[in-house]
């Protein structure tokens, strides 16, 4: 059965027409919602302004800088070993299968001088990359030209022959405090010109394990694989981050948990004026070798807390000999900035120029003293034959910085020549050194330095892929 009110609007329907019903009803609904106290849901217009003020919106200040953030495609020719079609029979009855594949990635990048095509981008962007193709905001593509990149910082400098481009100016990301508003923009997934808001988490974020040189930008602005290369931008409008990577312990593929990282806009621009008038970046170093501090070694110094990077070794000729740093010695900030173990010390003379004038806090004998240092230039590559004849041929370089945050120590031989001395030894590329019989090293400064004088048996301890193992060179 109806209830009795339908069957009166019915009636008055049929008796008046459809108005008087129409109005009946809406009288009926009124008293509904009053005697339930509830309000039916209504759809509403984002009003024009709110108290007077115009309704807030990164809409305008997006519109100025997203034509500066550039998709990145790179091309990679890869060679495909198959040993059934290697051999010249199976390779005549079989010529159309490949031998050689092509290996696609896709990145971020951001046009920071619109005169030049200067496009900044990570180095894990485009490395080992034999074609990179910039795609602008506008849909243009254009094929880019590879200017220089440096690995430990994650940055790389590409350049694009057009026209009409759109800069993003770099702000000062020194300025930064946690829980300022950023802005990331990239093409995460392939998803081109997307916009994700956040705060700065962190400033100086460091301490993560297999990154190179730290001194990042943290962010829950999303940041997920294809963001890399992107703009972290102010909400001025300003570049202050490269976007390079993101945490998940599922990993990148994993998606983003609201730990993203970026490369602060200053230190992109000293990477960057590097690459654009050498070619390479030139750190500078102060030539000590450093250890942590246990509690109980804090304790025999004198001091309060197991905290700063003792010195454990001054290498003559260095920038901390000339200061009067000594083994002993505990630093305990550099510039004002807190170190609390030997890898906070060696990360930041990472990202120092050579010649930058640095102030040490020092504890010697349980007392403060202040020391001020230049540093030097570190060495970038050191060739066998000055070390030692049973090296002839090898080329030695310092290991890449994310190796070292994974916890390695050592040098990495960089190339060997067929046929030489240390080709007959055994050596060869990409092997990494750990320890050797001339003496204590950690890095390449120091593993020069071990072989004064040299040693008269010389036996390398190396790791090849996963294996560990010994050489005897001869």
């Amino acid at each position: 059965m109806r209830p009795l009110p339908t069957l009166l609007t019915l009636a008055l329907a049929a008796a008046f027409g459809g108005f008087t019903a129409s109005a009946i009803n809406a009288h009926l609904d009124n008293r509904a919602q009053a005697s339930t106290g509830a309000m039916l849901p209504a759809t509403a217009a984002l009003p024009a302004a709110v108290a007077g003020q115009p309704v807030p919106s990164l809409a305008p200040m997006l519109e100025r800088v997203m034509p500066a953030v550039v998709s990145v495609n790179t091309k990679q020719v890869v060679r495909v070993r198959n040993p059934f079609f290697d051999d010249p029979f199976f390779r005549r009855l079989f010529p159309q299968v490949p031998q050689e594949r092509i290996n696609e990635s896709l990145g971020s990048g951001v046009i920071i001088d619109a005169a030049r095509g200067y496009v900044l981008t990570n180095h894990h962007v485009i490395e080992n990359a034999d074609d990179v193709q910039v795609t602008l905001a506008d849909g243009r593509t254009v094929k880019a030209e590879f200017l220089g990149s440096d690995r430990d910082t994650d940055i790389a400098l590409i350049r694009i022959p057009a026209e009409k481009l759109t800069a993003l100016p770099l702000g000062d990301s020194d300025q930064l405090r946690t829980g300022d508003f950023v802005v990331a923009i990239g093409n995460p997934f392939g998803f081109s010109q997307t916009v994700t808001s956040g705060i700065v988490s962190a400033v100086g974020r460091s301490g993560i394990r297999g990154l190179g040189y730290q001194n990042f930008i943290q962010t829950d602005a999303s940041i997920n694989p294809g963001n890399s290369g992107g703009a972290l931008v102010n909400l001025a409008g300003q570049l202050v981050g490269i976007n390079t990577a993101s945490f998940n312990p599922q990993g990148s593929m994993a998606g983003n948990i609201g730990l993203g990282l970026a490369i602060p806009s200053n230190l992109a621009r000293d990477v960057v004026e590097q690459l654009i008038t050498k070619g390479v970046v030139v750190r500078g170093t102060l030539g000590v070798e450093t250890q942590n501090l246990s509690p109980q070694i804090a304790q025999g110094l004198g001091l309060a807390e197991a905290r700063g990077a003792l010195v454990t070794r001054v290498l003559a000729g260095s920038a901390a000999a000339a200061a009067g740093l000594r083994a002993g010695d505990v630093v305990t900030a550099i510039n004002g900035q807190r170190v609390d173990n030997a890898q906070a010390l060696h990360n930041f003379e990472g990202l120092q120029p050579v010649g930058r004038v640095v102030e040490l806090d020092v504890r010697r004998d349980g007392k403060p003293l202040q020391l001020k240092a230049t540093l030097k230039e570190q060495p970038r590559a050191v060739t066998g034959d000055t070390l030692d004849p049973r090296l002839s041929g090898a080329t030695f370089v310092d290991l890449p910085e994310s190796a070292r945050q994974s916890g390695l120590n050592g040098v990495l031989v960089s190339e060997v020549a067929r046929g030489s001395r240390a080709a007959q030894s055994g050596l060869a590329s990409g092997d990494i050194v750990l320890a050797a019989s001339s003496g204590e090293f950690v890095d390449l400064a120091s593993w020069r330095a071990s072989f004064s004088p040299r040693p008269p048996q010389l036996v390398l301890r190396i790791v090849r892929g996963t294996t560990q193992g010994q050489l005897l060179m001869r």
